[in-house]
C-alpha cells in the first residue's frame, strides 16, 4: 500500500501529483494486470526475448 504523508501547508493537488508519481514508479497497475491471467514460464521468457530483440533493433547500436 502506498502512503503519502502531507507536508506542512501542502496543496492537495501537489499531494496527488506525488501519489501518482509514486504509483507509477512502483508499477502497481502493471503487476495487477499481469496477474490477471496466468502465463507459463516458457511463454513469459519467449516474450522477454522478443521484446529485447525489438529494443535492440529499434534503439540498439547505431
Amino acid at each position: 500500500m502506498i502512503i503519502i504523508e502531507r507536508k506542512d501547508n501542502e496543496d492537495i493537488n501537489r499531494m496527488l501529483k506525488r501519489y501518482k508519481r509514486k504509483h507509477k514508479n512502483v508499477r502497481l497497475m502493471r503487476e495487477l494486470r499481469s496477474r490477471k491471467h496466468f502465463t507459463k514460464k516458457s511463454v513469459q521468457r519467449r516474450n522477454e526475448i522478443k521484446n529485447a530483440e525489438y529494443r535492440l533493433e529499434k534503439y540498439g547500436e547505431e
